[in-house]
């Protein structure tokens, strides 16, 4: 009788047990303009949102995923948001994607190879990235 007092118990203690280990939510950002106040918004909600997450107990995976002239968020040299990455992607579950075709586009316009931050990655393309991310179940925010 003890076993099954306890045994219950411990059952209906499951569910509490997994709210305090709290979720993960998953979130992709896409940018694709190459305005300096869009791009600080990206940065700033990605930032607010891992901060509002951590707050209540839970986890965030961020993917910003910038293709056509939202890239400038991530091309060395002409980055108005690389101070802003560098200190970020120290601090915050984030993943920057760089769309390969737009680098590609850009290449052979111009001739001379894109060079990316260091702290983006490429995929082969950035709205091929974003509809992966969502099938996966991640939320969309398009700041």
């Amino acid at each position: 009788m003890i076993k099954t007092v306890a045994l219950a118990a411990l059952l209906a203690a499951a569910p509490l047990a997994l709210l305090a280990e709290g979720k993960t939510h998953h979130v992709a950002f896409h940018v694709d303009q190459n305005d300096p106040h869009v791009l600080n918004m990206a940065l700033n909600n990605a930032k607010n949102l891992t901060e509002y997450y951590t707050e209540q107990g839970d986890e965030v995976k961020i993917e910003m995923v910038a293709y056509g002239p939202g890239l400038h968020m991530l091309i060395e040299g002409k980055s108005p948001v690389k101070d802003r990455i560098e200190t970020l992607s120290l601090e915050l579950p984030i993943t920057f994607s760089a769309c390969g075709n737009t680098i590609a586009g850009i290449e052979k316009k111009t001739g001379a190879p894109v060079t990316l931050l260091e702290e983006a990655q490429v995929v082969t393309s950035g709205v091929a990235r974003l509809v992966e991310l969502q099938e996966e179940g991640y939320s969309y925010i398009r700041p």
